[in-house]
């Protein structure tokens, strides 16, 4: 796989992030508010990111995966 066609660790959190976040607002809405809990978690691990520069998921995604990110 050439290096231009390979999802970084930026690209892959920020799919699981809307992922996870649309989910979960769906199912605050069908089945109940407390999944707007999930929402919020997703929140907080985005700005911990932004302010440490990892997250529990890029932890796992990184060695998981062996993904490296655009800064790193």
């Amino acid at each position: 796989m050439s290096s231009e066609n390979r999802w970084t660790l930026e690209r892959v959190l920020f799919v699981m992030a809307g992922t996870v976040t649309i989910v979960s607002v769906i199912l605050a809405a069908l089945v109940s508010p407390w999944f707007l809990i999930l929402t919020a978690f997703v929140g907080a691990s985005q700005l911990m990111y932004a302010t440490v520069g990892d997250c529990p998921s890029s932890f796992v995604i990184r060695r998981v995966f062996n993904l490296q990110g655009c800064a790193r």
